[in-house]
């Protein structure tokens, strides 16, 4: 299941939630109970090994 990143716009909390892509826009309540959140922008790092040789740098 994705993990979301959130802040909490009235007490400045950060915080993820677990949920399903079809569930990615709703609404979050901080864990303070603030329901004045955004959702912010995740980073996503793949790694793996690369193979010699084809693609188009190889």
């Amino acid at each position: 299941m994705p993990r979301y990143d959130f802040r909490c716009r009235a007490c400045g909390a950060t915080f993820e939630l677990r949920r399903p892509m079809a569930q990615a826009n709703d609404p979050a309540v901080c864990p303070q109970g603030h329901q004045d959140t955004v959702k912010l922008l995740s980073t996503v790092a793949v790694t793996g090994a690369a193979s010699a040789g084809g693609g188009c740098c190889g």
